[in-house]
């Protein structure tokens, strides 16, 4: 009886020690947790960039200033009668 008692034990131990260190045990769960959080990092920075873009574009439809910021900065548009004077710094 004590034979089996400690056969049953080991068999035991040994399914246990798969569940837990085998293919789809504790490692395997905790890399996926490391995904899991990198992913998510990745999401709000995603959305981040998104809520400016959104930010942007509802600026652009609304109002003029955005345009007439984006036309001076990026196109080097001046308004009739207006001088415009760039000083650039040495490196």
């Amino acid at each position: 009886m004590r034979l089996v008692t400690l056969a049953l034990l080991t068999l035991l131990a040994l399914v246990q020690a798969e569940l837990w260190f085998g293919k789809g045990g504790l490692p395997r769960k905790l890399e996926l947790e490391g995904k899991l959080h990198a992913q998510q990092a990745s999401n709000d920075a995603a959305r981040t960039r998104n809520e400016q873009m959104a930010a942007e574009v509802r600026d652009l439809k609304e109002g003029l200033e955005m345009v007439e910021e984006k036309a001076r900065f990026e196109l080097g548009m001046v308004k009739p009668d207006e001088i415009l004077v760039q000083i650039s710094t040495k490196p």
